[in-house]
């Protein structure tokens, strides 16, 4: 086995790192991350230019379908995903949002069954945001991460166990620039990922529960099995067995909802189900078809988890975990309490109330909230309606779900120059906050995160692409957004704090919104504003 030293020749770490970094950037830790990328980097490379290929025959006509290819495993009811792991049973309810360390007390402090630590669409991956986080989890495993800030203590609970924590490590297709390795930079997922699993896994064990993931942004049961290899060889390299990390897949892509069963099967003893992340669903049908005609959306708000082609996702999901045994889980509600105006707050509550009920009824088994005060709605309604653990035990046999109904675009909605200005709002509101650092973001009352902002700017960049014209008979064109978006940066311009980001934000979002350029995601576009590469490597 090669050495410490020797896995080291060739690594260079780019940000500063604090005496709290210390304990997390180890020279055994970035050793491993070492093996992991030079394991895994030109497999991962490789699936991000299918990723284009792919891209390229969609813009030739070329529609997703169910592939031929893995028929078998499709039509194979004899297999399985994992049993549910120590922790994961019951599922009801999580919590997700960043890892800053008020965050990581108050989601654990909540009443929830699991809290979904976010390295990814509700963080802004500054250097410090990677690294302090690292160090929170590691601080709430070990129960030392209480802590007072302006007066006020911040400490775990110890009248009752602490929800199971998972963590979302980013997606394949983004760096950690801040961490070369022979040259390169790391794979921002296997950094996260790396320094969580290598520290943690086992200590997690002894408490009980094992190492859990939820794993972003897939688009094929590719990427899956590039994350299952991964699974093997942190195990093998740690000494635990096969099958103790656990990754609930994200189903947040218009091309993996064509490839469940496969991503399930690729994951088998380490699969804990799939997950409906609507938010980025929606984004990434607009992305593929994006120069298609045919797939043009209405305004967001008319884009509901009940229109044909989100339905139809939903219960092929459902069906697809509950006949491999594994949780499908819910949706995000976005919404925060409202606190000055009982009324909208009551009406806010009441939509949480129907999406939930809506999830329920429909067999899935947990959901999401962004906020501990929807925790006691979610956990109302699935404890009415889902008096066991989960409802795996729900098949779901009358779903029937063909190619054409997940691309059944037709709904009802038009697109409104009061859209255009919300997704203008949206889309700079959460890029000048992604510029400061914050990576989730509250507007009108909803939390608003990477997810959100991207399908806002795909829609307007779709919008003028194609030159819709809104229900109030405007064309939409380039210019016409960005005379909108002029508008609307001088106005939150105008109110925000000194120091505010308003203008490069709007910069870069100018280049989004007039149907020609189009960046793969905002949050590759942005990542150079806040990358703090040093001029000598730090020493480990």
């Amino acid at each position: 086995m090669a050495s410490v030293e020797s896995l080291l020749e060739g690594v260079q770490i780019l940000g500063k790192i604090n005496e709290s970094h210390r304990k997390i950037l180890t020279k055994e830790a970035c050793a491993f991350l070492a093996t992991l990328h030079r394991t895994f980097n030109t497999t991962r490379k490789h699936l991000l230019q299918r990723r284009v290929d792919r891209q390229a025959e969609i813009d030739k006509g070329v529609l997703p379908t169910f592939l031929p290819e893995t028929k078998h495993i499709r039509e194979d009811d004899a297999w399985r995903g994992a049993d549910p792991a120590p922790g994961l049973v019951d599922r009801r309810v999580e919590i997700t949002g960043p890892t800053d360390r008020k965050m990581v007390v108050n989601a654990l402090n909540s009443d929830v069954w699991t809290y979904m630590a976010d390295f990814e669409d509700s963080n802004s991956p500054t250097w410090d945001n990677m690294v302090n986080g690292q160090v929170n989890l590691y601080d709430a495993i070990r129960r030392e991460i209480d802590f007072n800030l302006n007066g006020k203590d911040y400490k775990l609970r110890t009248d009752r166990p602490l929800p199971t924590l998972i963590v979302r490590p980013r997606g394949w297709h983004l760096e950690e620039r801040h961490f070369v390795v022979d040259g390169e930079a790391i794979s921002g997922g296997l950094f996260d990922f790396g320094l969580y699993f290598f520290h943690n896994a086992k200590r997690l064990v002894e408490n009980g529960h094992g190492p859990y993931f939820y794993l972003p942004k897939m688009e094929s049961h590719l990427e899956a099995r590039l994350w299952n290899d991964v699974f093997n060889l942190a195990q093998d390299t740690v000494g635990l067995s096969r099958g103790t990390i656990r990754g609930t897949v994200l189903i947040e892509t218009i091309l993996a909802v064509f490839e469940m069963d496969e991503i399930i099967y690729e994951l088998r003893q380490h699969s804990s189900g799939l997950n409906c992340g609507r938010w980025d669903y929606i984004f990434s049908v607009i992305k593929k078809f994006r120069n298609n005609s045919q797939f043009i959306l209405p305004d967001r708000s008319a884009v509901t988890m009940t229109v044909p082609f989100m339905e139809s996702y939903v219960k092929l999901l459902i069906k697809t975990c509950h006949r491999r045994g594994v949780h499908a889980m819910g949706g995000m509600a976005a919404q925060i309490p409202i606190k000055d105006d009982a009324e909208a707050n009551k009406k806010a509550m009441e939509g949480v109330y129907a999406d939930k009920l809506r999830e329920v009824r429909a067999g899935h088994d947990g959901t999401w909230v962004a906020h501990p005060a929807l925790a006691k709605i979610a956990t109302d309604v699935f404890n009415k309606h889902m008096p066991t653990p989960n409802q795996i035990f729900k098949r779901r046999e009358d779903v029937s779900v063909t190619s054409n109904d997940l691309l059944n675009m037709n709904m009802p909605g038009t697109i409104t120059e009061e859209g255009i200005r919300k997704n203008i709002d949206i889309g700079l509101g959460y890029m000048e906050g992604w510029l400061r650092a914050v990576g989730c973001v509250p507007l009108n009352y909803l939390m608003e995160d990477a997810a959100t902002a991207e399908v806002s700017r795909s829609q307007l960049w779709q919008w003028a692409k194609h030159g819709i014209s809104t229900a109030e008979g405007k064309k939409i064109t380039k210019e016409y957004n960005l005379q909108l978006l002029q508008e609307a940066t001088e106005r939150l311009s105008s109110k925000a704090a000194p120091g505010n980001k308003y203008q490069l934000a709007s910069r870069y979002f100018a280049t989004q919104i007039t149907g020609e350029d189009y960046a793969d995601f905002l949050t590759t576009l942005l990542y150079n504003e806040i990358v703090t590469v040093g001029s000598t490597a730090a020493k480990l």
